[in-house]
């Protein structure tokens, strides 16, 4: 049975941090010799067009209200700060963290998680840019530097934009196989970059 992931969008998230993983996972299922491991739903607060960075305009699959179950949550970065002041969407998401197997973050999408109480324990990355705000708003939580993704187990975060698209393919390799993941990457015409921080024993 295919793994739901479910990516969370908002207004000016950043495009690539969804679309980067959104390729990789649709890619990885179109590409898989034997089955479709993954099936993939962008979701967002309501049924409105999301206008993400630079007026790019996205039509979310589904909502916080209306989604399938899930395996797997990305929640993606960009300018994130009205989503932390959202109770429905952090509520939504601490309750979800509660019921997947695996929480994941794209850049900024880390904050989102903190504020919903996810990151507690645990250590993180982001964007290099968003480090010390971070660090400021959460002086408890470690922060890793200088890496592409932070693997702790059931919660994955990577660093800004680009990284996104590594540490879904660490994911695919983690919840199928080095084989798909380095296939899917082949397809895409991605050079796959394997400086990830593996913390706990996956």
């Amino acid at each position: 049975m295919a793994k739901q992931v479910g990516i969370y969008i908002y207004p000016l998230a950043e495009v690539l941090d969804f679309s980067g993983p959104f390729e990789v996972f649709t890619t990885a299922s179109r590409i898989c010799p034997d089955s479709e491991p993954f099936a993939v739903s962008l979701i967002s607060e309501s049924d409105e067009v999301v206008a993400a960075r630079s007026g790019y305009r996205v039509l979310s699959d589904c909502t916080i209200s209306d989604h399938p179950e899930l395996d797997v949550l990305l929640v993606v970065g960009g300018v994130q700060s009205a989503e932390m002041d959202k109770p429905s969407v952090i509520n939504w998401i601490a309750a979800q963290a509660q019921r997947v197997s695996l929480v994941a973050s794209v850049c900024t999408g880390v904050f989102l998680l903190a504020q919903a109480g996810v990151c507690q324990g645990k250590r993180v990355t982001t964007h290099w840019e968003d480090i010390p705000d971070f660090r400021r708003l959460f002086p408890g939580l470690e922060v890793v530097e200088d890496c592409r993704w932070v693997d702790e187990g059931g919660l994955v975060t990577s660093a800004g934009i680009s990284a996104g698209i590594d540490m879904s393919l660490h994911l695919v390799e983690r919840l199928h196989s080095r084989a798909l993941a380095e296939k899917t990457a082949r397809q895409m015409a991605f050079d796959w970059t394997h400086s990830g921080v593996a913390i706990s024993s996956v």
